[in-house]
């Protein structure tokens, strides 16, 4: 019987090509069975690690403990941690409240200070009540502060409503001074000015000195003229001078000669003089 080493030497050489991929899955399988099994997860298969890769794991989860004790996870199992973890996550915890209840957040827990902490803590908590108040929110507690800091508080206050008086904001005009409502007053003339000068709605002609009445005319009819020139919506020609008028239409006159002499912009031929339109031919006629 005659043998076909032919056949067989192709099965070895197929089998000795696939044997890398077959060793690479393998590779790739185990180091993500040893990942899954580092981070807990489900997916993961014990009975296909090593010894130490199982001491590799045990390791992961152990520090996966401390670390959900760090954070303050639900899942923490204080008693998986060793006694110097253990101790080193009371001071943690303990430096953490303290800081939570310097800077008065709702996690403090004040039972949990010391008696020089607390002292710290009550002091700060009081500073802050001060300021609160001193800046007019309505956490503020009075009863709780000094007579001195009362008094404080109250001028705060009233600086605070002369300046929103002054600023035209919502106020209490009824607990302004004589002097204060005259001050008052002018802010409250000074920004009618303002408003009328620039042009801005809030503008009260009626409560201009004839002096102001005038700046105020002459602010409107420059900024009139400025929209004319870039011929803007708001230009209004009938409140033009006749020096204006004259200066604006020889300037307009210019770009539109300018605009046909080169072809570029609006061109209105029928505004040009015979010179300009023949100049303009001229040149159309030039050999390029």
């Amino acid at each position: 019987m005659r043998v076909n080493f032919s056949k067989y030497r192709w099965i070895q050489v197929a089998c000795l090509s696939l044997w890398p991929i077959l060793l690479f899955a393998q590779s790739f399988d185990a180091t993500q069975n040893l990942a899954d099994c580092k981070n807990g997860w489900e997916s993961c298969d014990h009975s296909k690690l090593s010894p130490s890769q199982s001491a590799d794991v045990v390791l992961a989860a152990h520090q996966r403990e401390v670390s959900n004790c760090r954070d303050r996870s639900d899942s923490c199992d204080h008693s998986k941690l060793s006694r110097p973890e253990a101790i080193a996550l009371a001071v943690a915890n303990h430096q953490q409240n303290v800081s939570d209840c310097g800077i008065g957040l709702s996690s403090c827990d004040a039972s949990q200070l010391t008696p020089s902490e607390a002292r710290e803590w009550n002091v700060a908590q009081h500073r802050r009540n001060f300021d609160d108040c001193q800046d007019g929110y309505d956490v503020c507690d009075r009863s709780k502060l000094t007579q001195s800091e009362i008094r404080n508080v109250d001028i705060a206050i009233h600086r605070r409503n002369l300046a929103d008086c002054k600023s035209g904001w919502a106020c209490d005009p009824s607990s302004l001074s004589n002097s204060e409502n005259s001050e008052v007053m002018a802010a409250e003339h000074r920004r009618n000015v303002q408003n009328c000068e620039n042009g801005w709605g809030d503008c009260d002609h009626a409560k201009l000195s004839p002096l102001e009445a005038g700046q105020t005319a002459a602010a409107e009819g420059q900024r009139n003229l400025s929209a004319c020139k870039e011929g803007q919506q708001t230009c209004d020609y009938a409140k033009l001078t006749p020096a204006e008028a004259t200066t604006l239409a020889a300037a307009e006159h210019k770009r539109n000669y300018t605009a046909c002499l080169r072809g570029s912009g609006y061109c209105d031929r029928s505004q040009l003089s015979v010179q300009e339109t023949r100049s303009i031919d001229l040149k159309a006629n030039e050999p390029q």
